[in-house]
């Protein structure tokens, strides 16, 4: 289970290489193409996270992106909201040649195949799936409530601030 705040950028450490397909290619010619489904409304958001593939697991960061519209999944960008489970899917790409992650060399979904080079990167499957716990910013939750001291006599109904 992944643990993030929205609004904010967030790393996870998920274990990849214990289920990694394409074992004919280095691991610099591996990226991961992440699928995140809402499991409120069912929207779904890919992006490309900048990894750190170590021995057992792969290291990945997560930018957020305050403006859908400038959203650039290829960059590692997300904008993940509202609140909430996400399930996520992690499906591995592989590289036979130089890695680009950017339209045209990088697939944008699990199911886009591109045209035969070695500079396109191949879906070659789901490598691990869970849920991202997507908690409310401090200060941003929908439902905020304010504390007030309690006396020692005579109980009070507070109202309003």
């Amino acid at each position: 289970m992944i643990q993030a705040f929205t609004e904010t950028n967030f790393s996870a450490n998920l274990s990849t290489e214990d289920n990694r397909i394409d074992k004919t290619v280095d691991a610099t010619q591996i990226r991961y193409l992440i699928k995140f489904i809402n499991d409120l409304d069912g929207s779904v958001d890919y992006c490309y996270p900048t990894s750190t593939i170590f021995d057992r697991y792969t290291l990945m960061n997560f930018t957020y992106e305050a403006v859908l519209l400038n959203v650039d999944f290829y960059a590692a960008e997300i904008h993940l909201l509202p609140s909430g489970h996400w399930k996520y899917e992690v499906y591995e790409v592989s590289w036979i040649g130089s890695v680009v992650v950017a339209s045209g060399t990088a697939p944008a979904n699990e199911t886009d195949v591109l045209s035969v080079a070695d500079t396109n990167g191949v879906v070659q499957g789901i490598v691990t799936k869970g849920i991202l716990n997507l908690t409310e910013k401090a200060g941003t939750e929908q439902v905020q409530y304010n504390q007030h001291e309690t006396t020692e006599g005579t109980n009070y109904i507070y109202t309003g601030n």
